[in-house]
């Protein structure tokens, strides 16, 4: 498979904006702060201390997700999205598994995801890295949250 992750670069921004809204509009619907983070994601992201990456397939850009950072040595992962016509290959497992070791690298203390139960698939994926489900503060990000899921970094 000729899969690679690559990193940001700003002619990239639109692609990253088209995987995101595919599933968004594929499972819930575009809220406020995905179209600010979408809309410039290199000021609201990159910019901000973040970081956004790709799965290039051959040489298509066919996935994507975001580290946002929350505090110091805390990203949130999101932002996570794989073109519908590659699912099925891994891609979302090789990105989380690139986050993951990302992390590491970085010596980060945890990874943070807020998520819906409705996607069986996607918390699957995490529990299988060793998210676990904790408490989901009052005030979250995202309306269609429903989980919130944290990776303590060793």
């Amino acid at each position: 498979m000729g899969l690679k992750i690559v990193p940001f670069k700003s002619s990239y921004a639109k692609r990253f904006k088209e995987l995101n809204v595919a599933w968004l509009e594929k499972y819930f619907y575009v809220e406020p702060k995905d179209a600010i983070l979408l809309e410039n994601c290199e000021a609201n992201i990159i910019d901000k201390g973040g970081y956004i990456y790709f799965a290039q397939y051959n040489e298509d850009l066919v996935g994507c997700f975001a580290l946002l950072k929350m505090g110091k040595n805390e990203y949130e992962l999101g932002k996570m999205a794989v073109d519908p016509n590659y699912q099925g290959l891994k891609i979302g497992q090789a990105l989380l598994g690139f986050a993951i070791n990302l992390a590491k690298q970085k010596r980060w203390k945890k990874l943070v995801l807020y998520s819906n139960t409705k996607l069986e698939n996607a918390l699957y994926i995490y529990k299988k890295y060793g998210f676990m489900e904790v408490a989901i503060e009052k005030n979250i990000p995202y309306a269609r949250s429903d989980i919130k899921m944290e990776l303590l970094i060793n």
